[in-house]
């Protein structure tokens, strides 16, 4: 598949999602490195809804560490239990949270962000990754986003 993405800005979300979501699994397929596939899915979503900040945390060691992204600059490493990242990796679900400031422990990598949806990427039962989705507006992510997220992780689980 070409580096291009066919997208239609008239659909609803959920629409986006099952145009984008095979697109990224065909851009994706035979490439056996990690990072590019990573940071092709980050730009696709990117670009595709326009996420204020989007990205990847690693597990490594007994840490998050981030992995590609698009948007700004953000915290480099968050410990398990921490924050949206690493409450979701403590418990290996999915944790969407409609406003930042009214989850205990929220880390503000960007105090833009006010909304925020993170989904773990399980192997074999554990946690490799969290795919962590920000937004500049409350109550941004709805269970679309969690419905077509999770079935993104489960594609990305396959990269490792």
């Amino acid at each position: 598949m070409a580096e291009e993405l066919i997208l239609d800005t008239t659909l609803t979300k959920a629409e986006k999602y099952r145009q984008l979501l095979p697109q990224i699994e065909a851009l994706t397929t035979g490439e056996p490195d990690l990072v590019a596939n990573l940071a092709n899915t980050m730009g696709a979503l990117k670009q595709a809804f326009n996420f204020f900040w989007v990205g990847t945390y690693l597990v490594k060691d007994e840490e998050l560490v981030l992995g590609p992204f698009q948007g700004p600059i953000a915290c480099t490493r968050i410990r398990l239990g921490k924050g949206v990242c690493g409450s979701s990796w403590q418990q290996a679900q999915t944790i969407l949270v409609p406003d930042v400031e009214q989850f205990p422990g929220h880390i503000a990598c960007s105090s833009d962000s006010k909304s925020e949806i993170v989904v773990p990427v399980l192997q074999d039962g554990r946690v490799v990754m969290v795919l962590d989705v920000d937004s500049d507006q409350l109550n941004d992510f709805d269970q679309h986003d969690q419905h077509y997220l999770e079935e993104l992780a489960r594609l990305m689980a396959r990269w490792f």
